[in-house]
């Protein structure tokens, strides 16, 4: 009878819930100078909650649902502060920091942290020590029914030789630079997922606007639909990769493994490396194959440790060194950079075996990537003919349901938990994901912007973006792009108020999707943050843009706003990279040349030209028309064909 009327106590008077707070306001926050700040949080309904900052009491009591809410005054910059919160528990938020806080977001490139890109910049890293830099991890996942209103665990870092290497690579170059022009201490919350869409960084009221991707959304609500797809893509490919192991003949092979120096190879092909497999005799075969290359190592590098560059390979590899595994990656996209242990390389002859892993298109070594292994300051040179053999031929694996990227399951789950933080401004490098309906991103990405303004409840704050990098093989003639298309839909973009563009087309790389020059990539946004979030309006941000065309028999003249001082050619050469068309609508090639803030155009194929196009292309390498201050200019038409 006492046990029955203490629960029946319990129930009635529920012991107090605790005074949480999100993760977002926790040790080593940066918190945004110069407007009012929020801080929320929760405890029991009809709860009494009071926030002590800086000598200031700030009282607040709880909704219905156990939430509460302060303002504080704004702040100047400076730091490292103290904030207590009190209800039926204390709380101590410490080393908190007063400045500019932004929003890094996007896709891969946006992500890609500076482990990726490490060798590069090593001076640059060792020296990345500066407590007024900080960055916030947004955890990544996806949710299609409920936005979320926190965060899984994360935590505030530092900027120290050891945490940059979690840095989003962009997002520090960006930092350094706006730390620099300014000394006050910068917050980054990195909100971005590899491969992500725009429309799954979207609310669900602004889908509606686009009856598909809406359709889309409410779809994937269903939380069965999403467990019995994401169960059917794991089986699937554990099935296959099941299959491939016991077909291996690398492994199953009677007289024993391929790893073993043993083996008899003279039946072994022969391939030039870099390269893929679908131009030698085996043709375009997914499944596994193995490749292998003695190489002479002199007694200098003998048993010291060594650094493998692979460059990148198509789809995963596992590398053997004498028989010793030294590294292994399981998808196509990293770099491949291996640390050899000591005592592993030996002088004279030693045998590198990599196993490579292809699920679909073509296989192989990526072109135009570094292929060497270096110890003790020598270099050996791993590019020429390997020995190869199919280890086992399978059909091509069906490609994972990319659920993560569906729309609005971003929004609700990475950018909702933000929304009541206050922030500076926004930096996004994105597009890849929306480059085969460049299209419908000319109104989607507008709308992706308006939507977050609005939702954030900050006006029209900054919001800085990068415009595709140059990408793919180039092409001997003007053609028609997708990826020229929606770098078209992402200037049109720059109609929206307090946008910037930086402009990439000179700092990618044809073979790969995430070049390494996120140094230049995170100037360049600084310049922009510095002349539209700051009003600096002597700082030059950007490249020469189109004014006026003008065409008459045989010639066409552009007129430009320089963006800086004046015109000026990349390299110093003849300038490239502009078309003309006739009414027939073909392009030409035209000759271009410089004539003060002109350029002018001719084309002897061309004899009544009607448009002109500059930089059109995936990958407009040659294209160099620059200011005088570096800054290119971005791609352009002037047909609407």
């Amino acid at each position: 009878m006492l046990l029955l009327l203490l629960i029946l106590s319990a129930l009635q008077h529920p012991l107090q819930a605790q005074v949480r707070l999100p993760r977002l306001i926790s040790d080593g926050m940066v918190l945004q100078r110069n407007t009012q700040l929020v801080v929320w949080g929760w405890a029991n309904p009809d709860e009494s909650v009071v926030v002590e900052f800086k000598g200031k009491k700030y009282p607040a009591k709880t909704d219905s649902d156990g939430k509460w809410q302060v303002n504080i005054a704004p702040q100047t910059a400076g730091g490292p502060f103290q904030m207590r919160v009190r209800g039926t528990n204390e709380i101590l938020v410490s080393d908190i920091m007063i400045g500019e806080v932004w929003v890094c977001s996007g896709q891969s490139n946006m992500e890609l942290k500076m482990r990726r890109v490490r060798p590069r910049y090593e001076k640059e890293m060792a020296a990345a020590d500066n407590p007024a830099i900080r960055l916030f991890e947004v955890p990544q996942r996806f949710d299609f029914n409920t936005p979320q209103a926190d965060l899984r665990a994360s935590a505030w870092k530092a900027l120290t030789p050891q945490t940059v290497l979690d840095f989003s690579a962009v997002a520090y170059f960006f930092a350094q630079n706006l730390y620099e022009k300014y000394h006050v201490p910068i917050g980054l919350i990195n909100s971005s997922l590899g491969g992500s869409p725009a429309e799954a960084w979207m609310s669900e009221s602004a889908l509606k606007a686009f009856p598909d991707l809406a359709a889309e959304a409410a779809t994937f609500k269903d939380t069965v639909l999403i467990q019995n797809i994401e169960r059917a893509d794991r089986e699937r490919s554990a099935n296959w990769y099941a299959s491939l192991r016991k077909k291996d003949a690398g492994y199953v092979d009677p007289k024993g493994s391929w790893l073993q120096d043993t083996q008899d190879f003279s039946a072994w092909k022969t391939m030039q490396v870099p390269g893929y497999w679908s131009k030698t005799e085996l043709g375009p075969v997914n499944g596994v194959v193995w490749f292998r290359k003695n190489i002479q190592a002199p007694a200098s590098m003998s048993g010291k440790p060594a650094f493998l560059n692979l460059g990148c390979i198509v789809d995963a590899d596992s590398v053997y060194l004498n028989g010793v595994l030294v590294g292994t990656t399981s998808y196509k996209y990293p770099p491949r950079w291996y640390q050899v242990p000591e005592k592993v390389l030996k002088e004279g002859e030693n045998s590198l075996v990599v196993r490579v892993i292809n699920n679909s298109g073509e296989g192989g070594f990526v072109l135009d990537k570094p292929y060497e292994l270096i110890a003790n300051g020598d270099t050996i040179d791993l590019r020429g003919p390997w020995q190869y053999r199919l280890g086992a031929a399978m059909e091509p694996l069906a490609p994972q349901t990319f659920i993560r990227w569906k729309p609005t399951g971003l929004f609700n789950a990475m950018l909702h938990p933000l929304l009541n933080y206050r922030i500076k401004g926004v930096i996004w490098y994105q597009g890849e994901g929306n480059t085969r309906r460049a299209a419908e991103y000319e109104k989607l990405f507008p709308a992706m912007i308006r939507d977050w303004r609005v939702h954030w409840g900050q006006g029209d704050f900054p919001f800085l973006f990068v415009q595709l990098a140059n990408f793919l093989e180039t092409r001997p003639e003007p053609g028609e792009s997708d990826w020229a298309r929606l770098r078209e839909s992402q200037r049109k973009t720059l109609s929206l108020p307090q946008t910037g563009m930086a402009v990439a087309i000179d700092i990618g790389e044809w073979n790969d999707i995430h070049p390494l020059n996120k140094k230049e990539v995170g100037r360049r946004l600084a310049l922009l943050a510095q002349r539209v979030a700051y009003k600096d309006s002597k700082v030059v941000c950007n490249g020469p843009a189109l004014l006026k065309s003008t065409f008459s028999e045989g010639k066409a003249v552009l007129e430009f706003d320089p963006g800086g001082s004046g015109l000026a050619i990349r390299g110093g050469s003849a300038l490239k990279g502009f078309a003309l068309a006739g009414p027939d609508r073909h392009f030409y090639w035209a000759e271009a040349r410089l004539d003060g803030r002109r350029v002018i155009l001719e084309c002897p194929a061309v004899l009544h030209p009607v448009a002109v196009r500059y930089a059109w292309a995936d990958n407009p390498a040659d294209a160099n028309l620059i200011n005088r201050e570096g800054l290119p200019a971005s791609p352009f038409r002037t047909d609407e064909w």
